[in-house]
């Protein structure tokens, strides 16, 4: 919200006119919403990672230090995201907010996520893609080196072998990541995720969420950008997409359906919406769309149920019995091998 000042010349209710003022360097005041929000959500994200770790930081607030691994890598990946944004808005004098964190419940995570708020509309479809684009990257390279490392700190199990709880989808990128660290794949074994791998799956998660083509997502700043009014017909089209995903696995899409009706399918033309993105803008757009591609997951969460398994010497096996040596009656349950990691 903008508040206009009175001209120095005037002199109110007196004459003659007071001289004019002095001007002053407007003063920097400190963003203490911003500062709060931020303190808020480190508190919240950390007592996720402690509860994630088996401690309850409620009854024990010391152990809130236990969930600082996930809370510090997940507010850094978002936080990097948003300046993305924030710094590419300064360069095309876009004026922008700083971030606003979101805190949420305890829980998972204990964030909505981050954003910035641009005071003002980027003057062309170029600077629109710089400032869009600039979050998805600057987050993913953040978050790549953190699903690694903490890949390679994961408990690694035999496949199936879970107490039950949530388990996580793949996307392409994370697959590859994981036979990078671990020399295999998600669908071959169970991985434990340890705290800085988890907050990097969900920084992933939020690129790949963010890089929707739809509205004023990142990836609907992209459409536009690329495609000028044709992003409209790509935007409903993955709407109906993301529709049959939530029909067919992960209720949650409808969730992200309700929100982008309310903010808006289309996307608000820029000043300048005829000149098209230059050559090297181009050839960075299209790559953007394959890191869309790489990090989406279909159905990214799912709860499951324990495994029947008994505990022999030094492994835990799965109880398999055949026909032959058990009377016929009801068959034990069985969970089909399923890609992904369990929380």
């Amino acid at each position: 919200m903008s508040v206009s000042e009175l001209d120095p010349m005037s002199g109110g209710d007196g004459w003659p006119p007071s001289p004019p003022a002095a001007t002053t360097p407007p003063t920097r005041r400190l963003p203490v919403v911003n500062v709060v929000l931020f303190a808020l959500t480190f508190v919240t994200t950390s007592m996720a990672g402690a509860f994630q770790v088996g401690a309850d930081p409620i009854a024990d607030p010391a152990t809130l230090l236990l969930g600082f691994p996930f809370s510090i890598t997940l507010m850094t990946i978002l936080l990097v995201h948003e300046l993305g944004h924030y710094t590419l808005s300064r360069v095309h004098g876009v004026r922008a907010s700083l971030p606003y964190f979101i805190p949420g419940p305890p829980v998972l995570i204990g964030t909505f996520g981050a954003f910035i708020r641009m005071k003002s509309p980027p003057p062309s479809r170029r600077a629109l893609f710089d400032v869009g684009a600039a979050g998805p990257w600057a987050g993913f390279l953040v978050a790549v080196p953190a699903v690694y490392l903490g890949l390679c700190w994961s408990d690694v199990r035999p496949l199936g072998l879970h107490e039950g709880g949530l388990v996580l989808g793949d996307s392409i990128l994370f697959s590859a990541l994981t036979q990078l660290a671990l020399g295999t794949t998600p669908d071959q074994v169970t991985i434990l995720l340890h705290p800085v791998a988890l907050a990097g799956w969900f920084g992933l998660f939020v690129t790949f969420l963010n890089l929707l083509p739809v509205g004023q997502l990142d990836g609907g700043h992209v459409a536009y950008a690329m495609f000028g009014r044709r992003h409209r017909a790509i935007a409903r089209v993955f709407v109906a997409v993301i529709v049959v995903l939530g029909w067919r696995g992960w209720e949650g899409w409808f969730m992200w359906v309700v929100l982008l009706m309310l903010i808006g399918v289309d996307h608000p033309p820029t000043a300048d919406a005829l000149t098209p993105l230059d050559p090297r803008r181009r050839v960075a757009a299209w790559l953007t769309v394959v890191l869309f591609v790489l990090t989406f997951i279909p159905e990214p969460l799912a709860v499951v149920r324990s495994s029947p398994v008994f505990e022999g010497e030094r492994t835990l096996v799965r109880a398999e019995r055949s026909t032959a040596e058990n009377p016929p009656g009801p068959a034990p349950q069985r969970h089909p091998p399923r890609q992904g990691v369990e929380l």
